[in-house]
């Protein structure tokens, strides 16, 4: 990944920290449920947005080099780790 992709999901990757860190907080303080379950969803879509972010990038670099290679082998293999990451995402 290019420094620029990676410093982005890295200050995502912070936030979502300190945001579960808060969410632990209001847990513990003993918070309206709805508050905290509110919290977690936000948490939810931020990860979310970071794996969006992930994808496009392996899809523009690891993935089209294989798509695009004379090795039907590896083209296989990286098409089924995608499907793979697909349906384990699929079972939340």
């Amino acid at each position: 990944m290019s420094r620029e992709v990676t410093s982005d999901i890295l200050k995502r990757l912070k936030s979502i920290e300190g945001h579960v860190g808060g969410i632990a907080r209001m847990v513990e303080s003993d918070q309206y449920c709805v508050d905290i379950l509110n919290q977690i969803v936000a948490v939810q879509r931020a990860l979310d947005k970071v794996n969006s972010r992930v994808l496009d990038r392996h899809l523009h670099t690891c993935a089209t080099t294989a798509i695009r290679g004379d090795d039907p082998d590896e083209r296989e293999r990286v098409i089924g780790e995608i499907l793979n990451v697909f349906k384990r995402a699929g079972r939340r």
